[in-house]
């Protein structure tokens, strides 16, 4: 075995480099990031990238989640990845087994450049640092991922905000109430799922920051009940989760929201929030007010918290 040491985000990566097998396609990484070791497995056809490129894909998503959540959410996860005809990364889903399992899919004909845009394993790992809620909240899931990824990837440096505020103002619409919605926990459609999620979240944000001045937003809520035990692998009531975000804000903004969202058709008028937020998107490019109501915030949401040790 042979490794290499890896700097990044100020943080001190050993990666090991398994041999490969002659006899099957199939590769191992393992490395250490965020106090936590992850093995990777690629198994199926061969793929036109090197172990450099990716192990670079796979840290950049662990710095990512790292970066949001002050350290990586579970012990010694596991990555398997498999392959498919084609580019690019698809079929992703996590699991609560041993210290987490992610799978997913990547094509044989994918490129690094096509692994540095990706958002999906990002997006997998930070299912690890949310609790396992019945059924019936799965959107709180996946609107945690779907609004933590983009933020995480900035605060490690891997994206640029102004993408993700343009990608805010296209696709938070479709988390809005259509005809017939009774709210979060009854309507289950893939876009009340991810993006109602999602749109909880972002409120769930705004309002908390409002309410401290701006000291403390969701990140402190989402950090707080992964501290206090709340990963993946553990099974939560939704309200146990949110009564801990809660506290750690000083707040009741998780709880209060939850109640008006969960079996209505709670929604926002999102054209005032991104005009308080001072965001504008025009030929595809988002624009910015500094002299917005809300400009602070929309800047806080971004910025990088302390790294835990």
């Amino acid at each position: 075995m042979t490794g290499i040491i890896v700097g990044c985000l100020g943080l001190c990566i050993l990666v090991f480099f398994m041999p490969q097998s002659t006899s099957h396609a199939q590769s191992n990484l393992t490395f250490d990031v965020g106090g936590s070791r992850i093995e990777v497995i690629v198994n199926g056809d061969s793929l036109p990238l090197s172990q450099d490129e990716l192990g670079h894909w796979v840290r950049n998503a662990a710095e990512s989640v790292t970066a949001y959540y002050g350290h990586f959410p579970t012990p010694n996860p596991v990555i398997q990845i498999g392959t498919f005809a084609g580019a690019g990364v698809r079929d992703g889903r996590t699991f609560q087994s041993g210290g987490g399992l992610i799978r997913l899919r990547v094509g044989t004909r994918t490129t690094a450049n096509d692994l540095a845009s990706d958002w999906m394993l990002t997006h997998e790992m930070v299912h690890l640092a949310f609790p396992s809620v019945p059924d019936q909240h799965h959107w709180i899931e996946e609107g945690i991922a779907t609004y933590v990824e983009p933020i995480a990837r900035i605060q490690a440096g891997h994206l640029d905000a102004a993408s993700m505020w343009r990608d805010l103002v296209r696709d938070m619409p479709q988390g809005l109430p259509a005809a017939g919605d009774q709210g979060l926990d009854k309507t289950h459609t893939w876009g009340r799922t991810y993006w109602g999620g999602a749109l909880f979240c972002f409120l769930a944000d705004i309002e908390i920051r409002r309410e401290t001045k701006n000291s403390k937003g969701l990140q402190d809520a989402l950090r707080g009940i992964l501290d206090a035990g709340g990963d993946m692998r553990r099974d939560w009531e939704l309200e146990k989760a949110l009564q801990i975000g809660d506290r750690t804000t000083g707040t009741h903004v998780l709880t209060n929201l939850y109640m008006q969202m969960r079996d209505k058709p709670a929604g926002a008028n999102l054209d005032e929030l991104w005009k308080q937020l001072g965001v504008s998107v025009e030929g595809g490019v988002a624009h910015f007010r500094e002299d917005a109501e809300l400009s602070a915030i929309r800047r806080s949401i971004v910025a990088t918290m302390p790294v835990s040790h």
